[in-house]
């Protein structure tokens, strides 16, 4: 056994350390105390000294490179991270109150969720958006509902974050001129932009067109923030999305620094000097509960940053220094038992504090069912003030320097990512990764691999798999009305149309479609000249699709990789069982369709279920994206399905699932058996039942519970009771 170079470290120490444990170790050995994380790292119960005595960055100090220890010099001991909650619902006007409220009460900058037309650059008239509008994020249709937003909020003194890829031109733009007109000068303006296309095409699918004009977009924006907008931070490359849609902490954390690295040379290659943009980039990551591996992430993650940037010959400190923003998780928060997640929270919130975040929002306990209410929000912002102002923690900087565990584990991070990183290069950088599906596939397996480890019990959920209440409570949740804010958001756009120059309007849209078509000029230059005409996000979209195009997806799905990580059991063998049964009784296998309706791109849920319903021995269809529920039912008609199973993370569903179940029924589909799964408020069951749901299953349903129940709705249809 290795044994320590600490000279006051005896082998016999160490040897009767290992006698002892191994007494009370199951088994009476030691091989089986070792955590085997999701990404293949070895993690010991004891570290010593000889685990350190090796490693290339054990001695280094805060704010110098490669800046492990942080990117400042003092850390926290001079100034905390900021309180930025990510909010947004319903109109501007609304989501204005909630931000003074925020920053009354403590918050110190404000983050913005738009709703997912405004995402997927549709003004709210638009007839694919009827279930969007207003319900996941605030929907904006020009600079005067902007200028709404920000109202009161003097925007040369608070910093703003908006989480904005697909329609981020005329967002930014909607921003600039709204700030312009408070009296403010873009050099004024800090906060950041998300601008992070490539992890849409992994993962969160709000993009708009195909991914190289959507590099061109990028280019552009760091090109023009660094001009004209110094405070202001051109991108912010997200791991946070990555880790909600199920990949574990190496893959997030090299899936992202391997977007990082396209867009330097996306910049470099439109001639820009490294130096002049890079000190403007920041980075997004998401926090889970696995405690340890998400602060060595995050140590690890600068140290790589350092080490990418001098390779693209970066000489400024501020080049070579990665800053990041973190959220706690939104997967780990469960519907059942809600006020655990505030645990949950808490822990995530520390972690985030631990690994040297610069700013961060955490998440309210009720968003796993709904909308956060006023309530639960103010015990998120209040976590982070009581991290912050009576715990002591940001007192001491990164606390855990010179652990043995965590400076081996952050190493052991940084080399599993980095072997990822170099597999990403083999392949030509991630542009192609991402286009060839290759990293979009990765992390469904990673997903699908979690689903069955918490299926079968292998990975504890308190109040989900392991000490479930008999009786849960209704929590409160908020409600919002789709169809008066799509209503009052249609008013609103008329009256825009109707009072300005439309002459002028059209040819500034005209000159931003030729700017598209050649290649020539500044596109969000010349989206600010539109939109200050009071030109629309769906127009300024609109313009560029007629350059480009929409992008459509391939829909794939992983197979066997929830099944191998299930490790059978006794339901998985059941639910196969009766599987097989029917398929003999009926001649072919149960048939589902699992759909996503309107502009909701949070694909995890309905790809886990897929994947596990194959395994199962069900036929399986995916549906696109963005489906009307048109479309949708003529697609679960043509494919005779017996079943069609929407997955709803965005708060559409009181709309879109009542509508796919009348579409089914006016086009003869009737007798399909409807299933919903994903964030639905309780209060919402029975309406959806009226409508005709025959299931629903909400966050931490077990798959073969779920799978069952599908199965035993079908046998009734078919033998109509």
């Amino acid at each position: 056994m290795a044994v320590s170079s600490d000279p006051e470290f005896h082998p016999s120490t160490l040897e009767k350390w290992a006698e002892a444990a191994a007494k009370s170790a199951p088994g009476g050995t030691l091989a089986g105390l070792d955590w085997v994380t999701p990404e293949g790292l070895r993690v010991k119960p004891l570290y010593t000294a000889q685990d350190t005595s090796a490693l290339p960055n054990a001695d280094t100090m805060p704010g110098f490179e490669p800046y492990l220890r942080g990117p400042q010099a003092t850390m926290y001991a001079v100034r905390p991270w900021t309180i930025r909650q990510y909010a947004g619902f319903s109109t501007a006007e609304e989501s204005n109150a909630f931000y003074r409220q925020a920053l009354a009460g403590g918050g110190q900058g404000v983050s913005v969720a738009f709703d997912l037309a405004t995402h997927r650059g549709y003004d709210s008239d638009h007839p694919r958006v009827t279930g969007d509008v207003g319900k996941a994020g605030v929907a904006i249709d020009s600079v005067e509902d902007m200028k709404i937003l920000f109202d009161g909020i003097p925007l040369d003194q608070v910093s703003v974050s908006m989480t904005m890829n697909g329609a981020v031109l005329p967002v930014l733009a909607g921003y600039v001129v709204a700030a312009e007109e408070q009296g403010v000068e873009q050099a004024q303006l800090s906060g950041t932009i998300q601008n992070d296309i490539l992890k849409e095409f992994m993962v969160r699918n709000t993009y708009i067109y195909p991914p190289v004009p959507s590099m061109r977009i990028i280019a552009d924006i760091i090109e023009y923030t660094a001009r004209h907008m110094p405070r202001f931070n051109s991108i912010s490359i997200s791991g946070y999305h990555m880790q909600e849609a199920g990949a574990n902490q190496a893959l997030e954390l090299a899936f992202t620094l391997a977007d990082g690295k396209e867009y330097v040379k996306t910049a470099i290659a439109r001639g820009m000097d490294v130096d002049d943009f890079a000190g403007r980039l920041s980075f997004f990551w998401g926090i889970g509960m696995n405690f340890y591996l998400e602060i060595a992430k995050m140590r690890a993650a600068r140290l790589l940053w350092c080490r990418i940037m001098k390779g693209f010959n970066a000489r400024r400190p501020k080049s070579l220094m990665l800053r990041a923003h973190c959220q706690t998780s939104g997967w780990s928060l469960t519907a059942q038992d809600p006020y655990n997640n505030v645990i949950r929270t808490t822990v995530e919130a520390m972690a985030a504090v631990f690994g040297g975040t610069q700013s961060l929002h955490t998440n309210s306990f009720d968003e796993a069912i709904a909308l956060p209410t006023e309530f639960s929000a103010r015990i998120a912002r209040n976590t982070q003030l009581i991290i912050q102002e009576e715990t002591h923690i940001p007192n001491v900087i990164d606390p855990w320097a010179g652990s043995y565990m965590m400076e081996k584990l952050t190493q052991d991070m940084a080399d599993a990512a980095w072997a990822i990183i170099a597999e990403v290069e083999e392949m030509g950088g991630m542009t192609k990764a991402v286009d060839s599906g290759w990293a979009k596939l990765k992390i469904e397996a990673s997903a699908a691999e979690k689903q069955a480890r918490i299926d079968s019990g292998r990975d504890t959920i308190v109040g989900v798999n392991k000490y479930r209440l008999a009786q849960e409570d209704e929590i409160a949740s908020r409600e919002i009305d789709n169809v008066q804010v799509r209503e009052s958001q249609i008013a609103r756009l008329a009256q825009v149309r109707a009072t300005r120059d439309n002459a002028s309007v059209t040819a500034a849209l005209q000159a931003l479609q030729a700017s598209a078509e050649s290649g020539a000029g500044n596109l969000l230059e010349l989206s600010i000249r539109a939109i200050r005409l009071r030109a629309t996000v769906g127009e300024v979209s609109a313009a560029l699709e007629q350059a480009w195009g929409r992008h459509r997806a391939d829909t794939h799905k992983v197979t066997g990789v929830y099944a191998a990580a299930y490790e059978s059991g006794e339901g998985w063998v059941a639910v196969k069982e009766e599987i097989e049964a029917f398929a003999q009784a009926h001649g072919r296998r149960p048939r589902v369709l699992v759909a996503k309706l309107g502009q909701d791109g949070h694909d995890r849920g309905a790809k886990v279920v897929a994947t596990a319903f194959a395994d199962l021995g069900f036929d399986v269809d995916i549906g696109p994206l963005f489906q009307t529920p048109a479309e949708c039912a003529r697609q679960a008609i043509e494919n005779d399905v017996h079943a069609l199973g929407v997955s709803t993370l965005a708060a559409g569903h009181k709309t879109l699932v009542p509508q796919v179940i009348e579409e089914l029924r006016k086009q003869g589909g009737e007798d399909i058996v409807v299933f919903v799964g994903g964030v639905v408020p309780r209060p919402d069951y029975d309406a959806l039942r009226r409508a005709g749901v025959k299931g629903i299953y909400g966050p931490g349903t077990p798959i073969t519970e779920s799978a069952r129940d599908v199965l035993a709705q079908i046998r009734k249809q078919l033998a109509g009771t």
